[in-house]
């Protein structure tokens, strides 16, 4: 594969740094590969897998190398979708294939409902959309409950919680919140607050990210190809549990992917999934949708 070559992308309220590993080659439209707030550096081992393709990795706002100008507190899933609308008129326009995982998978569904025609295939990996669960009103307490904890008393406790959360299955009980908090120091973080808070997750994204509001119509009238996967180690998660019900809600069944939320991974973080699988499984179903 190609070294990247990096570029950045003033967007309104923001400046984008994006990377781009060309493939003269290939026939294939664009391949994004995009998170949220995971930035370019979580994709380098799925990106590997796809020499033939030219594979575009991102920051989003406010991430690693983007810069927000704004210095706005909260960033929507609508502003990534512009953002992502920009990013692939950019690099070479017409309809991209996009890999979405995480957040970045309701971002790309916004993307999909407000610009279809940019978008030939999308696979929303694991979108944690909270509104389309039963247990949506436990859900978004939860949520609220952590970003309140990041507020009040620092990293630590907020991401010991979202961590304790992210790994919980099954329907969300109403007296979650009233149990006792983790302790931060079990996941390797810091106990004592710094002060800052800045962190993408806990402050930038996670409220608007589980409060958005899909737009099931305009995404059952796009043209793109959308397709639902759920990892099959993270059954009865919060996000596996909506990537079933977004599917369900457009009428389709989600695929089942290797491993688990962070299936993809290489290393990237100190953690690993099932990379050669994972990338595998997403060629098949790129191949199959396009």
């Amino acid at each position: 594969m190609t070294t990247p070559t990096t570029s950045t992308l003033e967007v309104p309220s923001a400046v984008l740094t994006y990377d781009v590993r060309r493939s003269e080659a290939s026939g294939e439209p664009v391949l994004l590969l995009i998170g949220s707030p995971m930035g370019a550096s979580g994709f380098g081992t799925l990106a590997s897998h796809f020499p033939d393709r030219t594979v575009v990795t991102y920051d989003p706002r406010g991430v690693e190398r983007s810069r927000l100008t704004d210095g706005a507190a909260e960033s929507t899933p609508d502003e990534h979708a512009d953002d992502l609308s920009h990013l692939i008129t950019e690099v070479g326009g017409g309809r991209a294939d996009v890999f979405a995982s995480s957040g970045g998978a309701v971002n790309a569904l916004a993307l999909v409902a407000k610009h279809p025609a940019q978008v030939r295939t999308l696979v929303a990996h694991e979108p944690p959309a909270a509104l389309v669960l039963p247990d949506r009103e436990q859900v978004l307490a939860v949520i609220r409950d952590i970003h309140e904890t990041y507020q009040r008393s620092g990293l630590g406790p907020g991401m010991a919680k979202f961590i304790a959360f992210v790994s919980f299955a099954g329907e969300v009980p109403d007296d979650y919140t009233d149990r006792p908090a983790p302790d931060p120091a079990m996941f390797g973080l810091p106990t004592e607050d710094d002060g800052s808070r800045n962190d993408a997750l806990l402050g930038q994204n996670l409220i608007s990210c589980a409060h958005y509001r899909l737009d099931f119509e305009a995404l059952r009238g796009a043209r793109t190809n959308i397709v639902l996967a759920a990892g099959a180690e993270s059954t009865g998660t919060m996000a596996n549990r909506g990537a079933l019900a977004v599917a369900e809600r457009l009428g389709t069944s989600a695929v089942i992917f290797p491993s688990g939320h962070g299936g993809f991974l290489g290393g990237e973080y100190g953690q690993r999934g099932e990379p050669e699988a994972f990338a595998a499984k997403l060629r098949e179903v790129l191949e199959g949708a396009g």
